[in-house]
């Protein structure tokens, strides 16, 4: 297994769609299954499965986490092309 120490990652590109309401979007290079996005505010961290944007591990509070489903909604082709391009192994 690996260590998320030192691990390669990306975060969705640029600051506007990196950060929504101070939360942090990051997609891992070479991630475990299901494909998903990390979504980190504070000290919360949620795992949201692509593309049904369930919640797979954790929890935002409630209203960050409507803030982020609205947005990945409307993200969510560039969210797949970016899970594509970082896990080409596991392509969705």
């Amino acid at each position: 297994m690996k260590s998320d120490v030192g691990r390669a990652k990306a975060t969705i590109e640029s600051l506007e769609e990196n950060i929504l309401d101070s939360i942090k979007i990051m997609i891992f290079f070479d991630d475990h299954n299901p494909p998903h996005f990390h979504a980190i505010y504070n000290e919360h961290e949620e795992l949201i499965i692509i593309p049904t944007l369930e919640s797979f591990r954790g929890r935002l509070p409630k209203n960050q986490r409507r803030k982020l489903a609205d947005w990945a909604e409307g993200h969510l082709e560039f969210i797949i092309n970016k899970w594509n391009e970082f896990n080409p192994d596991n392509k969705l």
